[in-house]
């Protein structure tokens, strides 16, 4: 740790250096005041580059998200970029309607302008998905965008994607790392006023031509939806989607319709916490619609909320892997060919609904970086509500094109007098119940973190919930088919459980699944029972043996 008159001076120079009056203003005071507590959490290190990009909270100093930050990023690509010879490729930037989001997009366009790349900014905040989108249709050699996606209304973040419209993967994070280490000064980054283009709405309605090619021709358009796009850009761009494809237009959630970056109605906009959905499920009561959809702030994750029976008043969201598996379901039955693909903290059920179908399958590494570049994709799912249903336009995952293809599954099901639900049934006789829950610890101290996976690793359990540990593996070895990552695998007797830090988030986050099996429809009520049993259980342990 720095002493104060070094932290002093550090602050000092990079107060000198950055481009934004507001963060300057807020760094001046904290050296005026020599609140040097604060300047240590600011200046006792950089905010890292990884193969999430940046993700941090907003504010003067290294360690938070800000212009100067952002601009350091943006050279460190263009150097990149140029070491592989892209020296004129284009560059296209996206961004979400957060706080500093467009400022970011801009100097990011005026970067790689005055490196000698060719930058093109999108027209206005737009779903993440469009700009995955955009990388590939305008044949770019890499893409930008601007978002923290689900992270609270105080954080922004900086998502990399190279020409192939994949996010990127190691070794190019870590080389992108030294070129930005290389950055001496910001004075050294050329950043013209103007040279990049602001695209117009070209890109958005060739996205929207896409849209169209994931649903069956004279397929039933007929389920209504209530829509929440929590505070986010993903509402107009769904509209015009649901209105393209014929399906009754969505009942809006009106108080999170529009972009608003301080997500008033919400403690985090995540559809997955608790009390989002709240607004959404006051709707759908009001309303009687045949599902609930809701995305992310920047669109690219899709949540789905069913009514709990024919008669019931209450709604409840469906998990990840449940959309996950009633896409893939919906899918072969369409048809489709080539891999189905998932992360390693999704459900083990994909695996037995391509293994039926006589599909190819494939598990990666958490993050959609790993699935976008599995050979041959069809279909790709994780369980943190993020779907790739259209890969051939967008290598990522797309909360638009998933909302689609659930909705026409939803409309297929009713003119059958069917429901999601029902379908998910089917799926349990057929493959066996496989029930999944989570335990996610977040944290102030990231050390905490640290402590559990080394105490797991060095006691690891070898029974959770009575059930005996059949494997144990420490992934950052990697395995013959995954490379290395942080985390743990522990395989079980009808269960399994995986424990990883989260990528994104200061949290720890233990993805546990068991497998009950079921013989007839009569029997779900008690598999269902014994399966929370069992996961109740699994938690409980986890929990003793990890100390958190």
């Amino acid at each position: 740790m720095p002493d104060d008159s070094e932290l002093i001076a550090r602050a000092q120079a990079w107060l000198a250096e950055d481009p934004d009056p507001d963060t300057r203003d807020e760094l001046a005071k904290l050296i005026e005041a020599g609140d040097t507590e604060e300047l240590a959490a600011r200046f006792s290190g950089t905010l890292q580059f990884g193969t999430a990009g940046l993700r941090g909270e907003l504010g003067a100093g290294p360690m938070r998200m800000n212009r100067s930050v952002v601009i350091r990023a943006a050279a460190g690509l263009a150097a990149y970029l140029k070491s592989k010879n892209q020296t004129d490729g284009l560059v296209v930037i996206g961004y979400d309607a957060r706080y500093k989001s467009a400022d970011f997009a801009r100097d990011t366009a005026a970067v790689m302008t005055g490196a000698g790349l060719k930058a093109a900014v999108l027209p206005r905040p737009l779903p993440t998905p469009v700009l995955a989108f955009a990388i590939r249709h305008l044949g770019a050699v890499a893409g930008v965008e601007v978002t923290a996606s689900h992270n609270p209304p105080r954080d922004n973040g900086y998502k990399v994607y190279l020409g192939d419209g994949s996010q990127i993967v190691p070794p190019a994070d870590a080389e992108i790392a030294a070129e930005i280490d290389a950055i001496a000064s910001l004075h050294d980054v050329p950043r013209p006023d103007t040279g990049w283009e602001t695209l117009a709405d070209d890109v958005l309605n060739a996205y929207l031509a896409r849209t169209d090619a994931v649903l069956a021709p004279g397929s039933p358009r007929t389920a209504r939806t209530v829509y929440t796009a929590m505070h986010g850009v993903g509402k107009d761009t769904l509209l015009a989607a649901f209105a393209r494809a014929g399906f009754p237009a969505p009942v809006l959630v009106a108080e999170q319709a529009e972009p608003d970056p301080d997500f008033p109605t919400v403690a985090f906009p995540n559809p997955e916490e608790p009390g989002a959905m709240d607004l959404a499920f006051a709707k759908a009561r009001e309303t009687d619609p045949d599902l609930i959809i809701a995305n992310d702030p920047d669109a690219d994750r899709c949540a789905a909320a069913v009514k709990e029976g024919p008669n019931s008043a209450d709604w409840r969201m469906l998990r990840g892997d449940e959309v996950g598996a009633l896409l893939a379901a919906h899918l072969v039955r369409r048809g489709a060919r080539g891999t189905f693909a998932e992360s390693i903290v999704s459900s083990s059920l994909l695996g037995r609904i391509a293994e039926k179908a006589g599909l190819p399958y494939e598990e990666t590494l958490t993050g959609f970086k790993w699935i976008a570049r599995v050979e041959d994709l069809r279909y790709g799912y994780e369980e943190a509500l993020g779907y790739c249903v259209d890969p051939d336009g967008v290598r990522d995952k797309d909360g638009i094109t998933a909302a689609l293809l659930l909705t026409e599954l939803a409309s297929e099901l009713k003119e059958a007098g069917r429901t999601l639900l029902d379908l998910l049934d089917d799926l349990a006789v057929e493959h066996g119940l496989h029930a999944t829950d989570q335990l996610s610890v977040r944290v102030e101290d990231l050390s905490l973190i640290a402590n559990a996976m080394r105490r797991l690793r060095e006691q690891p359990p070898t029974a959770l919930a009575g059930l005996p540990v059949t494997k144990a593996e420490d992934l950052t070895q990697g395995t013959d088919r995954l490379p290395p990552t942080d985390g743990l695998r522990y395989t079980l007797d009808g269960a399994r459980v995986i424990v990883r830090p989260s990528g994104t988030e200061p949290k720890l986050k233990c993805y546990l699944e068991v497998v009950v099996p079921v013989t007839d429809t009569s029997a779900l009520p008690g598999a269902r029972a014994k399966a929370a049993e069992l996961l109740a259980a699994i938690k409980r342990d986890l929990s003793a043996a990890a100390g958190i």
